[in-house]
């Protein structure tokens, strides 16, 4: 039966539609998994907001290993720490800096999973704080108080972290490092670290809790600490080439001090999801 030129007009118009692929009515969510802990379930909801911004159906899931459901298919996208996956995959490895950590941790994915774009600028890896009177003290010249300085220090250190965070280096350069006194809390930590009951306190670089008057050793190059960027891990062949590239945007536009000050939100009170939506209408994607 030959079709009119209005109904062929029509008929075209609906495939073209259908066709693109950027839409989300009837398309299942893409479903990005995370552990239950507020940042992990904050960094789900980035990508979540990432993925909407460019018109993709997505959902944040949580489970208590969100690589097995990764690895199975059950998530398409997990959001993960680069150095924490290398440790993971490859217990032992050597690798410090940013791109060997990346590289590293790349070359130990299981098949069938593969690794976005890292976050160059953003970052949560462990960090010493000091009181200014030690940064002047280690610190030399017009420079800051840096990491490198602490094997000069390393004799009778007294180190101070957060029971239940991320487990702190067992050595820093030639330092082997006592292990820390535990806190409950980031306050009672630093509160100790004023009144001189510890040298130095163990934190992460995006941890909200870090107070203004305490100053952290930078580190340096050759980096001393394993990089801890975050990066978007993804089942190969299941993203089509705009929700990968939805994904990696991300890594141009988040920063430690904007991941620090989401994790500040959501630890009071703040739905990560409405946090993760508001930090991306400020900072637009593909711009």
């Amino acid at each position: 039966m030959r079709i009119g030129r209005p109904a062929a007009l029509l008929l075209a118009a609906v495939l073209t539609i259908a066709g693109c692929g950027g839409g989300t009515h009837g398309a299942r969510p893409l479903i990005v998994g995370s552990r239950p802990d507020p940042e992990s379930t904050l960094l789900a909801a980035v990508y979540v907001a990432a993925l909407r911004y460019y018109g993709f159906a997505a959902q944040a899931q949580t489970a208590a290993d969100p690589m097995t459901r990764l690895d199975s298919g059950a998530f398409v996208v997990v959001p993960a720490f680069t150095g924490e996956t290398l440790q993971t995959l490859q217990p032992g490895t050597a690798a410090l800096s940013d791109k060997q950590v990346y590289r590293a941790m790349v070359a130990a994915l299981p098949e069938g999973v593969a690794a976005g774009d890292y976050t160059t600028a953003a970052e949560d890896k462990p960090v010493l704080l000091v009181t200014g009177a030690t940064a002047k003290e280690w610190g030399s010249g017009d420079a800051g108080a840096e990491l490198s300085a602490l094997p000069k220090h390393c004799d009778g250190l007294v180190l101070g972290a957060v029971s239940g965070t991320r487990r702190p280096p067992e050595s820093v350069g030639s330092c082997r490092l006592p292990a820390p006194r535990e806190f409950p809390d980031d306050a009672a930590m630093f509160a100790a670290l004023r009144n001189g009951e510890l040298t130095a306190a163990w934190a992460t670089t995006a941890d909200p809790g870090i107070p203004a008057d305490v100053v952290a050793l930078a580190d340096g190059k050759p980096a001393l600490i394993r990089a801890e960027n975050v990066v978007p891990l993804y089942r190969r062949n299941a993203l089509a080439e705009r929700q990968l590239l939805a994904v990696n945007e991300v890594a141009g536009v988040l920063d430690t001090a904007g991941l620090a000050g989401m994790r500040r939100r959501v630890a009071g009170g703040a739905d990560p999801q409405s946090v993760a939506d508001g930090w991306l209408a400020e900072h637009p994607l593909g711009r």
